[in-house]
């Protein structure tokens, strides 16, 4: 399955993972096998993350509605 990044996005996911195996573990990793491990995080990991992003939005969205509905009870009541 081919993951909508745009070029410039997949170029700094590249350098970052390049940066980060080179920092964090003193590895060489060449574009292509960066690549692969971003595609690989995608297809594991991108559907999970991308339904919890909406789980968190959706939360926040209920909670703005509750709280003007609780609002709008508010100003029915008053005289």
């Amino acid at each position: 399955m081919k993951h909508p990044l745009t070029d410039e996005r997949r170029a700094e996911l590249r350098a970052g993972l390049i940066a980060l195996f080179q920092c964090e573990f003193d590895q060489e990793l060449s574009d292509f096998r960066a690549d692969a491990i971003i595609d690989h995080l995608l297809e594991h990991l991108g559907a999970t993350v991308y339904n919890q992003a909406i789980a968190d939005a959706r939360a926040w969205m209920q909670e703005r509605i509750d709280d003007l509905d609780a609002e709008f009870h508010e100003a029915e009541e008053r005289p």
